[in-house]
């Protein structure tokens, strides 16, 4: 079992930060791609950023040159510094990760349960 907990979601003002934090707990062998997602009011869940393992990144284009995603592979950790956020990117963030539970397991997806940024105009 492979658990996703996130943190450091809250309520800033336009212009303001805030970092995203994703710790992966549990039965995990191996991780591959991690990443974060979100879904705004009324919206589809969208790709906001991912990170390989060997550190490449891949950004939307809504987010490139504010928001970094990096990651921790000793901690199981990723994270996303979100800067000069505006009230475009209210959302519930969803962590991702792509894992084995074992050396001849299959690659499986995982989702966090969503931590929510509010920016309000």
């Amino acid at each position: 079992q492979v658990h996703l907990e996130e943190s450091g979601g809250g309520l800033v003002q336009a212009g303001g930060s805030l970092r995203l934090s994703c710790a992966v707990s549990g039965t995990v062998f191996r991780l591959n791609v991690m990443g974060w997602y979100r879904q705004g009011p009324g919206k589809q869940r969208e790709l906001v950023a991912t990170i390989t393992r060997d550190g490449s990144t891949m950004y939307a284009d809504s987010v490139k040159g504010r928001f970094t995603i990096s990651r921790d592979n000793a901690k199981l950790t990723v994270f996303l510094q979100m800067d000069n956020l505006t009230p475009e990117d209210t959302a519930v963030y969803y962590c991702n990760v792509d894992a084995r539970t074992r050396w001849s397991g299959p690659w499986i997806d995982y989702w966090g349960q969503g931590t929510q940024v509010s920016v309000p105009s």
